[in-house]
């Protein structure tokens, strides 16, 4: 019933809409910019330049959570709610967040000017917030010992393991950034991500002219700091035995790490080039544009990163020498709710003040214009008979 109510509204061409919701060489094809929220929800089945950016982060959800849960069936696994997978929840939070933000954006932006000010910068705030998902796991999963500790040093007391003996363990999985992990990586990989969300969030108020080279450099950062466990990983040598089944599953990790790394170049070659639109203004208004492309390949990223994280989760299981965390002797602890959900929690509730802000701001400037588009452009439906 629901479909049968109306006729969709006309599509329009770069010139017919402000200015602010035109794309690069993007020259037909937009949804009238006062769309409701019925509109918005239909225009997802109906050929619009939005479409394609919609299910290109809306179908991989569901791609994503199929692979996810695989870890959760492995032989030697805890329970799917156990301490030891709360990095794991996090990073699966992390993501979902990200491709649902960015598939409603795309849905919902036609509503107001306001309104897809508001969507954007949601979307920015949800892709920090993933980055530091993706920290917590690499901490914890492909960080050397982070959290678990060898057999051989467990004793009946807690007081058997001294501070000489947590020495010479740190020592050994750490030997010359230690401090670093324990105090400064989790809370570093939060600041960036918050000078993340403010960047871009003001490239949309400020800096317009190059805002998708900013966009796309801006994430540079949080890439680099949260890979640090894994740069780690690669100077030095394995946690594991090279005769043990968790080195062979441990080596996968490298291939899946250059693939993440690859397709996140592709994907800011192709936000950044604007190939191919460019190449053919106007061609690519519905199917085919850069930012289908960008989509494609950032889910691709995830998805190696994903078999990434877990080929590390598999070689922990396969180790019959660790114990699994949370334990308090090891030299560094092991995931609790604060370490995981408490931080990632601190870390929304900072970036939706931030979001807050600059959605008043954006008001501000654009509600005036909202108001006069809808005196000019009154949206009316035609009934079907």
């Amino acid at each position: 019933m629901l479909l049968n109510c109306g006729q969709p509204l006309p599509l329009l061409s770069h010139t017919d809409v402000p200015p602010r919701v035109t794309e690069n060489f993007i020259l037909t094809g937009y949804r009238f910019p006062n769309y409701s929220l019925r509109d918005c929800l239909l225009s997802a089945f109906r050929p619009t330049n939005e479409t394609g950016n919609f299910w290109t982060h809306f179908l991989p959800i569901f791609i994503f959570a199929y692979y996810f849960v695989e870890v959760f069936g492995w032989d030697g696994a805890p329970d799917a709610n156990s301490p030891f997978f709360y990095p794991m929840w996090n990073y699966f939070i992390g993501v979902f967040c990200l491709l649902m933000a960015s598939s409603l954006a795309h849905l919902l932006n036609s509503m107001s000017l306001v309104v897809r000010e508001v969507c954007f910068f949601v979307d920015y705030g949800t892709i920090s917030a993933y980055t530091v998902g993706s920290s917590l796991a690499y901490y914890y999963y492909i960080h050397p010992r982070a959290g678990i500790v060898e057999r051989g040093q467990r004793n009946s007391s807690h007081s058997a393991l001294n501070r000489e003996d947590e020495g010479v363990l740190a020592s050994s999985a750490m030997p010359d950034i230690s401090l670093f992990f324990e105090n400064y990586y989790m809370p570093c990989a939060c600041v960036i991500a918050i000078i993340c969300v403010l960047s871009c969030c003001n490239t949309r108020q400020r800096w317009r002219e190059h805002r998708y080279i900013i966009r796309t450099l801006v994430f540079l950062l949080p890439f680099l700091m949260s890979s640090t466990p894994i740069f780690y990983r690669f100077l030095t040598t394995s946690p594991y035995s090279t005769t043990s089944s968790s080195f062979a599953a441990s080596t996968t990790m490298p291939c899946f790490f250059y693939r993440h790394s690859l397709w996140l170049l592709v994907s800011a070659l192709f936000n950044i080039s604007k190939v191919p639109e460019r190449l053919a203004p106007g061609r690519f208004d519905i199917w085919g544009h850069s930012h289908q492309w960008f989509h494609c390949c950032t889910f691709l990223s995830i998805l190696d990163e994903l078999h990434m994280i877990q080929a590390e989760v598999r070689a922990i299981l396969l180790n019959p020498d660790f114990l699994l965390p949370p334990t308090t002797l090891s030299p560094l602890p092991g995931p609790t709710v604060a370490s995981t959900y408490g931080l990632m929690f601190l870390l929304q509730t900072t970036i939706i003040s931030i979001i807050v802000g600059f959605s008043w701001h954006a008001n501000s400037i654009y509600g005036p214009q909202r108001d006069q588009l809808k005196k000019e452009h009154p949206v009316k439906h035609m009934k079907v008979n």
